[in-house]
């Protein structure tokens, strides 16, 4: 495969992961899945929660596939999906974990109409606690915010998270 086929191909599984991560956290996160991501609607306690769990089990299928086409002789082909896995593992540690939970503590704000867009829809994911009710299951893709408070009005009360000293739960 040409050079341009491969960065084709390593750009287009990062645009793709998109929409797996929002299956996965539509579908399995918020259902059989919900005992290991739980901890991420709650109070965390500590560095860690269950939830990081899912890292872990996401990034298999990455190291897999950089293993498969740098060592293995799979093909280049496995090298590009594999970097594009990662790739979007990283957005997504970047946007989720330091910019949006402050798991690294930083003095960045969101003034672009993009970012507060994506980081307010998931504050008001996390207004609930419950596995059921939710809203906004993209990380990079989010509708706008009056949508999204919109749809929480018109779902049941039951699993809102009380108010507290920050909007970030």
């Amino acid at each position: 495969m040409s050079l341009l086929g491969l960065v084709a191909l390593f750009l287009l599984t990062v645009a793709l992961m998109e929409g797996f991560a929002y299956v996965m956290h539509r579908w399995v996160m918020h259902g059989p899945g919900w005992v290991l991501h739980a901890s991420h609607h709650r109070p965390r306690k500590g560095n860690w929660e269950l939830n990081d769990l899912y890292f872990v089990i996401f990034a298999a299928p990455s190291i897999v596939l950089l293993l498969g086409g740098v060592q293995w002789g799979w093909g280049d082909w496995a090298t590009a999906v594999g970097a594009g896995i990662a790739a979007y593992g990283a957005i997504y540690l970047g946007f989720h974990d330091i910019i949006v939970h402050q798991r690294l503590r930083h003095r960045y704000v969101a003034r672009s109409a993009y970012m507060k867009r994506i980081v307010q829809a998931h504050k008001l994911h996390h207004v609930v606690e419950t596995k059921e009710g939710n809203v906004s299951f993209g990380f990079l893709i989010a509708p706008a915010p009056d949508v999204l408070k919109r749809q929480l009005a018109e779902k049941s009360q039951a699993g809102l998270r009380r108010a507290r000293g920050r909007a970030d739960a």
